[in-house]
This record gives C-alpha cells, structure tokens and sequence, in this order.
C-alpha cells in the first residue's frame, strides 16, 4: 500500500534515503531478538509478579484503601505514554527511547522496594502513597517496553520473518501470567514483598546491557518536532476515561457526578485532539493513518479482541477459586491451558503466515474457534472439574492466540515504514484502551447478573443481611477461604449464643430481648421466660421432693422401691442406702426421715440450676454451631450456583462482543506481506490546516 509523500518545509533538514535496506549481521539480529525478549519478559512480569504479594504489602503500609490505586496508577502512566513513546521514537529513534524507557522503569521499582522505608519519612504522605506514586514511575517508563520491543523487531526483520517471531513473545507473555503470581508469592513468603519489585533490577540490567552494548543502531532520524499540544490532549483525554473506568461501578457510582465528569472530560478533550491533529504536520497519531483501511479496521478488532481477552481472563481464576476451590496462587497455574492453547495457536499461525503471507484467514479462523470456546464456558456448573474447564480454556487460547499478533503484524505492515513506531504503538493503544473497558464492561455485566442470580440461591441467614445489591466480588473471594459471608454467620450465631448464655446466668435484658426474638425457637425460648430455665429446675425439684417424701412415708417397702426405680437419681439413692434401719422403723419415724428427705433434694436447688444451665448451654452451643455449619455449607453452593449462572449469561453476552469483532475482520483488507526488510523512510507528511 502507498501513501503520498509531501516534500518537508525548506526550514527542515533533508534525511538521506538509504540507497539500499540496511543489513543486519545473523549475530546482531540473534542477540537483539534475545535482548527483546528479555525486556518482554520484564514487561509481562511487572503486571503479574505484584498480584500475590499485595495483601502483604497493605497489611505493612497499612493502605487497604488505596489498594487498588497500585495497579491503576501503573495502568494510567503505561497507558497514557504510549502513543508518545511511539512518535518520539519515530523522530529520534527506537534504541535511545527503549534505554530511557529501561532506566526509568528500573529506577521506579527500585523506589517502589524502597516505599516505606524509614529514610523516606512522611514523604508523599506515607509509605502507601510513596508506593504508588513510584509504582507510576515504574509504569512510565514501562511504557516504552513493550512498544519499542515490537517496533525494533519490525525494524530489523521483515514481516515475513517477523510473523514466525509473534509466537514466541506470546510464549513469554503466557510464561509471565503462569509463573508471575507464583514467583511473587515464593518471593514474599521467604524473603519480603519487596523483592517483588527488587527482581526487575537485574533483569533490567541484563536487558540494557544487551540493549546498549550489542544492538546495532537502527538508523531513525525523522524530520520534524515534538507534538506538545497533542502529548497533552492524549494525556488529558486518557487519564480520566481511565480512571472513570476504573472508579465507574465500584468506588462511585456509574452514573455519580465525578464519573461522568471525567466521562466529560475526556470526550472534549477527544474533540479538541482530533481538532488539534487535524492542523498538525508532525501530528502525534497522524490522522491520515486512519484512512488505511488496515491501520482502522485493525485496532478496531484489535480493540474488541483486547475487551474479550481480559473479560475472559480476568473473572476465570475467579471461578475457580470460589467453585471449585483452587488457591489464589494455583489459579494461576491452572490457567495454563489457555496459555498452552494462545502460545500454540499463535506459534503455528504465525509460523504457517511467515511461509505463505497471507494472515487474514488466521484472523477469522481464530475469531470462529473463540466463540466456539466462550459457547463452551457457558456450559459450565458447579459440578465443573479443572479438567472438563481446561479444555474449554485450551480452545479459547486457540481462539485468541492469532490476534495477539498478527493484528500488530497487518498494521505495521500496511503502513509506511517511516511511521512503524506511530502505527506500533498505536496498536498496543487500543489494545490496552480495550482491555480497561473490556474489565470495567465485563465487571458490570457480572455485578448486574450477580444481583440477578444470587437472591436465586442464597439462604435466608437470621441475622445476616444477604441481600445481592450491597454483595460484592471480594464478598465472593472471601467465601473461599471461610472469611466472607459465612464469618458473618459464625458471628451472627455466636452473638446469639452469647445472648442466651447471659439470659440463663440472669441478664434480664437479654432475656426481654430473646423473649421478643421471633426468630428463636419456642423451646429456646421456654428458658427464658416464665421464670426461665430456675423456675423450670425448682419445679422440677419440688415434685422430685414430694414424690420421694410421698413413697418415704410408707417406711422400708417406700425406700426399696425407689432403690429399684429407674429414674431415682443414684446420689438420692445412696443417700436413702445410708439410712439406719431404724430411720423408717415407725411411720413418726418415717415421716420425719421423708421431710429430712425432701429438705435436702430442695436445697440442691442452686447446684442443680448450674449444672442444668452448662447442661443446656453445651447442648445449645452444639446445635447452634452444626446449624451455623449447614447454613454456611448451604450459603457457598448457593453463592457457587448464582456465581456460575453469573458467569454463564457473562460469556453468553461476550459472545456477541466478539461477533462484533469478527464482523470487522471479514472487512479487513488482505495486504500482502513485504517479502525483506525495508529501508527507514521520513514519515509522510500531512498538509497543515492551518
């Protein structure tokens, strides 16, 4: 495809076309590809490695509140920079920009180990706000790692080499998402969450040193300047689009006034940056590049496909973690037949596309055996076991694999290779553009079915409320572990409990609070009113003494009877043994012995209304607690099938998303692939509107 070439204003300098295309030693390409894969690596690493080691971190900065600004104050400054890395190395250069990208990324973890650190004092506040502000550091200079990473590689090699290379990054991307939860935990657990962040440093290093030392230089020096208005617009139409989703459904409201504010925000800056474009030469996104068909259409899918893919991954450990039980940190491990589908799919596409050149029935193909793959999650149940779901994750790693690829291949192969950069960056843009709306859509969908599906399932709790508009997803994660809702029932039946045992100790108003409890059973009850569990012992005790006086009285034959009987307590029968014979001899006698008799079963009385008071608290406290327990083993398969039936209409309704996208595909223009690698040309330039 060719696009005109507009002569640069006699005030800009002349950059000398190369006469032939630059070469590349198979030495220099071998140690560059390494070195690029080493700062994916580090990149893909950087997102996951973090996850495990966070409720370690806000239990030692004390920032629970601020937990979830860790993540997004990287995701804003990754995000926002990326399209400004993109043209900044299209005027000055991949290499210069990749090393500044490196430096400040490793500075940024090295600051963010450091958060909380007694030398740091109340700087920024404290500890939680020294960490996310250097988290942010971190994520502006990590920016420029995966961009200048699949820019250079589309400098040095052609596009159809390049295709073969597309799974091998997905490889290390899957790698990453495997073992970084893992590695974060083993990292916290034996030696501090801190190293979390140390461990990039001399992957970092390794990285620059590689980068520095034995990439040859690639010979970018474009005519024109730096975009400021456009870098800022970018940053202002950004920053509170992310932030709204992010906020939007979980801290605020959807419809509060901060988030359509930012909503606001963002879309006058989006005309205003249109408008400012539009009337730039050195344009920071050339608007020109969105009449390739290719360059549009391609992040438009490509967009789509990002929203899929994270709404896919994101909730999947999820489920498996509350249904069927797998620890946060295995999670992670079981996702690995969807990796093992993505990397293989992407390997063999990428292969087969590197040989033929023709990369649009990939695209189509993997979009069919996507939705394929999400028809197949929606049949999931509670009764689901890892091995019937990973095979369902395998064919939706098949499904996705071609698009983590050779989308960025089509685009940069469509337009001029003077705007490679620009058009690389763009791509991964929209991608991660896609990806925080795929998980802010994706995550209403899910809330919205939850309070859908949950009163559905859910127990009646006496005590608890369960009502599905207040229930959320840490409410659901929390189940896992015994600390979610059925602590609540623990407590609830433990303050009943409590309740009842002052009663019966005689606490007068926690005996007129039970009385009036019309939760409480009536036997329950019966304790506590009328005179309680005393007066029913004192009643008891009375018509033992009466009984036993009444048979006493009759002399010898009296007390041999109720030695023979059954229900004569044997403490009263040994008293009644140690009877001298003359004690029942005459009925005075008898009389007499029976009141003695009588006198001493009454004054038992305390004694028997404590020990009939453990008796009954020892026997309640069992029922409560094996009633707590059937009510809470209740609960989680309630929670696990309105949780299921949640997530099922959630891949149900994401199978018309990635329709949506498939639909762009088929419109995807087939552009045949650049058989060698071309020379570095000036980027065309727009006519100024002004």
């Amino acid at each position: 495809m060719t696009d005109s070439v507009h002569p640069a204003p006699p005030s800009a300098a002349p950059v000398p076309a190369a006469d032939t295309p630059p070469t590349f030693s198979d030495q220099e390409r071998k140690i560059t590809l390494i070195g690029l894969l080493v700062v994916f690596l580090l990149a893909a690493l950087s997102q996951t490695i973090v996850s495990t080691a966070m409720p370690r971190i806000i239990e030692d900065l004390r920032g629970f509140n601020l937990y979830s600004w860790v993540t997004t104050a990287y995701l804003l400054a990754s995000t926002v920079m990326v399209p400004i890395y993109g043209k900044l190395s299209d005027l000055y250069g991949r290499k210069p920009v990749l090393v500044f990208g490196i430096v400040v990324f490793l500075i940024g973890s090295a600051l963010s180990g450091l958060a909380g650190e007694p030398f740091f004092g109340n700087f920024l506040g404290g500890g939680m706000n020294q960490l996310i502000a250097f988290r942010a550091v971190a994520g502006f200079g990590g920016a420029a790692l995966f961009t200048m990473a699949f820019a250079i590689l589309a400098d040095m090699f052609a596009p159809a080499e390049r295709a073969r290379f597309g799974g091998l990054f997905g490889a290390v991307f899957g790698l990453a998402s495997v073992i970084g939860p893992a590695v974060g935990g083993f990292l916290t657990d034996q030696l501090s969450w801190r190293w979390t962040f140390y461990v990039n440093l001399p992957l970092g290093l390794l990285a620059l040193f590689l980068i520095i030392a034995r990439m040859p230089k690639l010979t970018h020096r474009m005519a024109g300047k730096i975009d400021y208005p456009g870098a800022a617009l970018i940053l202002t139409t950004t920053i509170p689009l992310l932030l709204a989703l992010t906020w939007g459904g979980t801290t605020y409201p959807w419809d509060s006034a901060r988030i359509l504010t930012l909503f606001g925000v963002s879309a006058v800056s989006l005309v205003a940056f249109l408008l400012v474009e539009a009337r730039t030469r050195d344009a920071i996104i050339p608007l020109s590049l969105f009449r390739i068909p290719m360059f549009s259409l391609g992040n438009l899918a490509s967009f789509i496909m990002g929203m899929a893919f994270l709404g896919v991954i994101l909730f999947l450990p999820l489920y498996m973690q509350l249904v069927l039980g797998v620890s946060a940190t295995n999670s992670g491990f079981s996702m690995l037949p969807l990796m093992g589908g993505l990397i293989l799919s992407s390997i063999v596409s990428g292969s087969v596309v590197g040989r033929t050149g023709k990369y649009k029935p990939w695209m189509i193909g993997g979009g069919l055996v996507l939705m394929l793959g999400i028809f197949f999650l929606t049949q999931i149940t509670t009764h689901t076991t890892l091995a019937d779901l990973g095979w369902r994750m395998f064919i939706v790693g098949l499904g996705l694999g071609p698009s983590q690829s050779l989308f960025t291949l089509a685009i940069q192969n469509a337009v001029p290779v003077g705007q490679l950069g620009i058009a690389t960056s763009s791509s991964q843009f929209f991608r991660q553009i896609g990806s925080t709306i795929g998980a802010a859509v994706f995550g209403t969908l899910l809330l919205n079915n939850l309070h859908t599906e949950l009163p559905k399932h859910l127990p009646q709790v006496p005590g608890v409320q369960m009502n599905a508009s207040s229930f959320d997803l840490g409410a659901l994660r929390a189940s896992g572990n015994g600390s979610g809702p059925e602590a609540k029932i623990r407590e609830a039946f433990g303050a009943q409990y409590a309740q009842i045992e002052k009663a019966l100790n005689g606490d007068r108003a926690a005996a007129q609070a039970l009385a009036h409890n019309p939760q409480l059973p009536a036997d329950l009850r019966a304790l506590v009113t009328g005179g309680g569990l005393q007066a029913q012992v004192h009643q008891q005790l009375t018509a033992q003494a009466q009984t036993v006086g009444t048979v006493l009285k009759t002399g010898e034959p009296g007390r041999q009877a109720l030695l023979g009987s059954d229900q004569t307590p044997e403490a009263l029968k040994a008293q009644l043994r140690a009877l001298p014979p003359q004690a029942l001899a005459t009925p005075q006698a008898a009389q007499a012995t029976a009141r003695q008799v009588e006198r001493g079963i009454l004054a038992q009385e305390p004694a028997a209304v404590q020990q009939a008071t453990r008796s009954a608290l020892a026997e309640i406290k069992a029922t409560l607690e094996e009633q707590a327990r059937a009510l809470a083993a209740r609960l989680t398969g309630g929670m696990k099938e309105g949780f299921t039936a949640a997530m099922t209409h959630m891949f149900g309704t994401s199978i018309w998303i990635i329709l949506l996208g498939f639909v762009v595909t088929l419109f995807v223009p087939a552009i045949p692939l650049r058989g060698r690698a071309e020379p570095v040309q000036a980027a065309p330039q727009a006519q100024s509107g002004s």
